[in-house]
């Protein structure tokens, strides 16, 4: 079985429906692709793979890729076209007006709770810059743990929490309020769950912005276990692989019910959560306000 059939499999089995209702696997791939297409994975225009395609590459069904595809029609995210079969229609968004003073959405959350994909999301609809930590620091810090003789996948050894995280976070920090120095919005995306638990951490971030005329807008993604678990299995990244090693043990390890020591604001991307773009919309409408 695929990755990504895997990942529908269990989405069916904690929306509780049975699979050969054909409900759950089509709402599950329907959910899978409408975030691919918010997030400007699969861009506007895009052609999508036949219904025969998709079924292979999820390990389902042509009629549940068909009720998946009607579901997306419906919400305007797919169009069919004559000879050319069905393409992605979403459109980029018009540029927002620039706000009074700068922004930082600072947007933390678990490993596969979806914090990137909201980033994404928001960068595309006010064009604003996206700084995600491993997209901006994994190479070096891939690099740096090979010299130091450890895997470069390691995010669990004493090593890597007190040597390379601290600096990983410093760096981050840096280049948010250099875009900020530059009167320039910026949305930040990363774990920052210790970060966010430390109420001096967050209060010092924020007169640090202040003082630069901008604000900060605390942001943090909440998911349930199951869709955690089935993110980072669709993700296949080695450095999430000593997680899915012992599950029980990691997830034991966090608090699902966590909330930042700061003013802020929780987004829900479990699998009955309202859609992502839905979410944001909303979240730029108060941060915007």
């Amino acid at each position: 079985m695929t990755r990504q059939g895997e990942a529908l499999t269990q989405m069916d089995s904690e929306l509780g429906n049975v699979p050969s209702s054909g409900k759950a696997t089509s709402q599950a791939l329907a959910h899978h692709l409408r975030t691919e297409i918010e997030a400007g994975r699969l861009p506007h225009r895009a052609p999508l793979p036949t219904s025969k395609q998709l079924a292979e590459q999820y390990d389902t069904s042509p009629a549940t890729v068909s009720r998946a595809m009607d579901i997306l029609a419906a919400e305007g995210l797919i169009i069919g076209k004559p000879r050319a079969g069905r393409l992605v229609n979403y459109p980029p968004p018009t540029e927002r007006s620039l706000p009074s003073r700068p922004k930082v959405l600072l947007i933390g959350g678990y490993a596969g709770s979806g914090k990137t994909e909201l980033g994404r999301i928001l960068a595309r609809q006010t064009h604003w810059p996206m700084l995600d930590k491993d997209t901006t620091t994994r190479a070096v810090v891939e690099q740096a743990l090979e010299l130091l003789g450890k895997s470069p996948h390691d995010r669990e050894s004493e090593l890597y929490r007190t040597s390379i995280r601290p600096v990983e976070y410093e760096a981050l920090i840096a280049g948010m309020m250099e875009n900020v120095e530059c009167g320039t919005s910026t949305i930040v995306t990363a774990p920052f769950a210790l970060e966010l638990a430390d109420k001096t951490w967050c209060d010092r971030t924020a007169a640090n912005l202040a003082r630069l005329g901008a604000d900060l807008h605390v942001i943090w993604v909440r998911t349930d276990a199951d869709s955690m678990r089935r993110y980072i299995r669709h993700r296949g990244a080695a450095r999430d692989a000593a997680k899915l090693a012992d599950w029980e043990k990691y997830i034991d390890g966090l608090d699902l019910k966590f909330e930042p020591a700061t003013e802020h604001t929780i987004i829900s991307n479990s699998a009955d959560a309202r859609p992502l773009q839905e979410q944001a919309e909303q979240l730029l409408a108060t941060v915007t306000a």
